[in-house]
């Protein structure tokens, strides 16, 4: 049977009618095989795709090749023994691979055929088309030898179309429902993320002190704190948790209670590190780990205390411009058993300044690729050590925007300032 002009749009509207009110990929490709089956008669008929074509659920990982998303008339039997499903072989197989259409007058005279049903004498394929690339293939399969010609061909490879447009549509609003649960999940994640961070800064006799992140994502993986300690002092911490996106917000908030319970439980920085490094495990994979400073501030004697942990060192700048790196360094959390992280304690004075960052800060590039670099950080703080500790970090932000060229940052950006304010 050849289509003429008319019956194309009869069908069209027909298959239209039938599909317009489901996005459902199964429900749809049904619906097509229903409408073939008034044009070209058939014993059996399926709509193959290939598995890596079909937007699965996020968990879902398919093991075979090929994936029968509509099947009629064919003998029931398990994927893993259909040779055409899991390996592309048959005659499916070969129109999918070769792009190119088939007729098979006699089954039991073609090599390539696979057998799905018992009965079947002859069959018929055609490709369906995504650009270029054959995604699928629509079969018929008859009980009669030679039942399939030219005319059928044409009439199939039309509803081939005809699939390669619904399978387009249903896969889309497929990937746009993931999206959407993507996006919610991404802005729970961020939004708890967030209530991480410090609503207000720790009001500190004597002290200026600011923090603030800017994540390049959605979600990022650095964190700040301000930890209410006894007496009148504060802990101080920037953190980098390895990792990103939900994952790391799931485990910065692991990292986060942790640090706080041994903080407020009066812990000396070293020894809280060293409870964290044993917990941390028990809240993630191996592969994950924590860089992090954490350092108490204690205002009534003056004295900085402060423990590195994989991360770049504190800066100090002195009130006469003088500056040093805190360079005492430790592993970062969460990888190393026992492992030793020394302490040191720094004296501080009237128009002291101490920053706490991250890498995103110092390792921020410029057009020729060269970093920003913590001489430049200490120049920048330098320079506007007169300024209060908010005013400092908008300070640093307009050096690094104008050093990189650019308004955004391409890694998390964090940065806490104390500053010892003159008497």
């Amino acid at each position: 049977m050849y289509l003429d002009d008319r019956k194309k749009y009869q069908l069209l509207f027909e298959i239209s009618q039938k599909v317009r009110d489901t996005l459902d990929l199964d429900e749809i490709m049904n619906h097509l095989l229903d409408t073939l089956l008034t044009v070209v008669d058939y014993d059996a008929a399926g709509i193959f795709v290939l598995n890596q074509d079909i937007v699965h659920g996020r968990n879902v990982r398919p093991t075979e090749v090929i994936a029968g998303i509509a099947r009629r008339g064919f003998d029931e039997r398990p994927p893993e023994k259909d040779a055409m499903l899991t390996s592309g072989k048959g005659i499916i197989g070969h129109v999918i691979s070769s792009a190119t259409s088939l007729i098979v007058p006699d089954v039991a005279l073609e090599p390539r055929y696979v057998e799905g049903r018992k009965l079947t004498r002859s069959e018929i394929a055609v490709p369906i088309l995504r650009g270029e690339r054959a995604i699928g293939a629509l079969n018929l399969e008859s009980d009669h030898a030679a039942a399939y010609g030219p005319g059928d061909l044409e009439v199939l490879q039309f509803f081939a179309d005809a699939a390669a447009i619904s399978i387009e549509k249903a896969m889309l609003h497929r990937q746009l429902v993931d999206k959407e649960l993507v996006d919610k999940q991404l802005e729970l994640a961020r939004d708890l993320q967030w209530r991480l961070f410090p609503s207000l800064p720790p009001r500190l006799p004597g002290y200026d002190i600011a923090g603030v992140c800017l994540p390049a994502e959605q979600i990022g993986g650095d964190y700040y704190d301000f930890i209410p300690l006894e007496g009148s002092s504060v802990g101080l911490a920037v953190a980098d948790v390895s990792g990103n996106g939900i994952a790391a917000a799931l485990f910065m908030s692991a990292f986060r209670g942790l640090l706080r319970t041994h903080a407020c439980g009066n812990c000396k920085p070293a020894l809280a590190m060293r409870k964290i490094n044993r917990q941390l495990p028990n809240f993630t994979s191996a592969s994950h780990f924590v860089s992090a400073v954490y350092a108490t501030l204690n205002p009534l004697a003056g004295e900085l205390t402060y423990v590195s942990c994989g991360h770049p060192p504190p800066l100090l700048v002195r009130s006469d411009g003088s500056w040093e790196r805190l360079a005492v360094h430790g592993p970062v959390l969460g990888i190393f058993q026992a492992p030793a992280y020394p302490t040191d304690v720094r004296q501080l004075e009237p128009g002291d300044i101490v920053v706490l960052y991250t890498d995103g800060v110092i390792e921020l590039t410029n057009p020729e690729e060269q970093e920003f670099g913590i001489e430049r950080l200490a120049e920048a703080v330098r320079h506007e050590r007169h300024l209060t500790a908010n005013e400092l970090i908008q300070q640093v932000f307009r050096h690094t925007r104008q050093f990189s060229g650019s308004q955004s940052y391409v890694d998390d950006f964090t940065l806490v300032v104390a500053k010892c304010l003159p008497a």
